[in-house]
């Protein structure tokens, strides 16, 4: 046996690794929940420094855009055309101003209409023809390279007809003629400024950055610090207590949780409520056979006599059957109450023929004591939803009782009808009826109330019995949803004995024609 166990505990070698891995390992609320706030956070982080980065450029090279326009603007007026020759009035100091910086080099260029080199550094590239004719005095700007360093290049053209001077004549129906002024530096201070924009939003991020985690991590411990304190109490909890957790004292969040822990804890405390409560049946009840075998077992011991050992051994025997059915009932009632939908399901049946199927089981019984035993049932078939093993008991219970309760050359009738009720959609629906009746005493109407419960017995009935019959019927009824009614006997045509007449009442059903699951033997 212990090999078999070892055996048992250890992993299937069969079954694949990775779902024995994720048996074992245990999933962490905090950290899915960590997870998921942290990885966008550091995915969009470098995307932030990315867009920064971009948006630190664009602000860097406006003012020195802004610088170039206004350097292209004043050289582009010292541009003019004197008898068909285009000449600049720049000074030797005014070029040196030009090109003043500490940082970049700054380069220009003036051409003539046919590309002609008027003033400038030869080496500055012309932009790249355009489609649209060009506007003199609109500045552009166009990135190039310059000795091997990228340069920033603002341009513009200028109308050489109103720069004519005064000794030569202007044809203002003549074609225009512009000449192209450039003016380009390199991106040193530009790249300077952008890594100056980006420091000084970047180096901040590093240090927001950990004071974020650090509040993310301090907010998800005090979010879920109720679920620590939710387990707290129940640790605390006695073995015994099976009281509903206070629900009121969680997150909304967590309340479908203490809910459904609360529904079990219910269903727990009722079980074990059903399991004391049949203990304490059993020991009262199993007190009184007991008792009597035992007194009649000490009695056959000191009789001498055999007729009387053979008396006592008639009592003995009728207690240990008293015991018998007893214990039996005391079984069928237990399970009765933990019987549920979940644990057994229900099916489909025809109830006239099941009642018949069980109605056959009783009939040699019913030869012992001569009574008649009837069975009585509809041409049509009377479908339920039950559980046919608890449907059994309850019809075996009914079907004894009245035979224990009724005289000899009496009348026991068990019948099953329909009440079906027609509709404009031709679907029937109605009761399914079940009626065992007797020509017993009858129960008077002040103890029908009383003997559903359980080892409740009526005085004077002349008849022994557990008390539990009645009560097993009530329980298997309660969860078929069905009623159960007792009235006299309306057959009965002794007045001594009007005997009684148990009515199941079971659910709306429909009448379909169907093939009926007759799997109840």
């Amino acid at each position: 046996m212990r090999d078999a166990q070892s055996l048992a505990a250890q992993p299937n070698p069969s079954a694949p690794a990775a779902a024995q891995t994720e048996e074992r390992v245990q999933r962490s609320l905090f950290g899915e929940i960590l997870d998921w706030m942290l990885v966008p956070l550091l995915l969009l982080w470098p995307i932030s420094i990315a867009i920064t980065y971009v948006v630190a450029k664009s602000i860097a090279n406006q003012p020195f855009d802004q610088a170039l326009d206004d350097s292209v603007t004043v050289l582009s007026q010292q541009v003019s055309e004197v008898n068909g020759k285009v000449l600049t009035r720049l000074t030797t100091p005014s070029r040196d101003f030009l090109r003043a910086d500490d940082v970049d080099n700054v380069y220009y260029l003036i051409t003539g209409p046919h590309g002609e080199y008027i003033d400038g550094d030869r080496d500055m590239h012309t932009p790249v023809a355009e489609d649209e004719p060009a506007h003199p005095g609109k500045v552009k700007f166009w990135d190039s390279s310059l000795h091997g360093s990228d340069v920033r290049i603002a341009y513009t053209y200028v109308d050489l007809r109103n720069t004519v001077d005064a000794g030569g004549s202007a044809d203002k129906q003549e074609r225009p003629r512009v000449a192209l002024v450039q003016v380009g530096e390199t991106l040193e201070k530009r790249a300077r400024l952008a890594n100056e924009i980006i420091k000084g939003v970047i180096l901040p991020q590093f240090l927001i950055l950990p004071i974020a985690l650090a509040l993310i991590w301090f907010a998800l411990s005090r979010g879920l610090s109720p679920l620590s304190e939710l387990q707290q109490r129940i640790r605390a909890r006695r073995p015994d207590d099976l009281s509903p957790i206070d629900s009121g004292q969680v997150p909304e969040e967590i309340s479908p949780l203490v809910r459904s822990l609360n529904d079990m804890l219910s269903r727990l405390s009722l079980s074990i409520q059903t399991q004391k409560r049949f203990i304490a049946d059993a020991a009262h009840q199993m007190k009184t056979p007991l008792a009597g075998m035992r007194m009649q077992s000490e009695l056959a011991l000191r009789q001498t006599s055999q007729h009387d050992i053979h008396r006592s051994l008639e009592q003995l025997a009728k207690s240990s059957e008293s015991a018998t059915r007893l214990v039996n009932q005391l079984l069928s009632l237990a399970r009765a109450e933990n019987q549920s939908q979940e644990s057994a399901p229900f099916i489909e049946v025809d109830l006239s023929e099941f009642a018949r199927a069980v109605v056959q089981d009783w009939v040699e019984a019913s030869f012992g004591q001569r009574i008649d035993f009837g069975f009585e049932q509809d041409e049509q078939p009377v479908p339920v939803l039950c559980n046919p093993l608890m449907l059994r008991e309850l019809l075996g219970n009914l079907i004894d009782n009245a035979l224990h309760y009724t005289p000899v050359e009496g009348r026991v009738t068990v019948r099953v009808r329909g009440e079906w009720a027609e509709n404009s959609t031709a679907v029937a629906r109605g009761f399914a009826i079940l009626e065992v009746e007797d020509t017993g005493p009858g129960i008077p109407p002040a103890e029908r109330g009383h003997v559903f419960q359980r080892f409740y017995r009526i005085l004077d009935s002349g008849r022994g019995g557990s008390g539990l019959g009645l009560a097993i019927v009530r329980e298997i009824a309660q969860q078929h949803d069905a009623q159960v009614t007792i009235s006299y006997n309306p057959r009965s045509s002794e007045p001594e004995l009007p005997g009684s007449l148990f009515r199941v009442t079971f659910r709306l059903l429909e009448k379909p024609a169907l093939d009926f699951n007759s799997d109840f033997h």
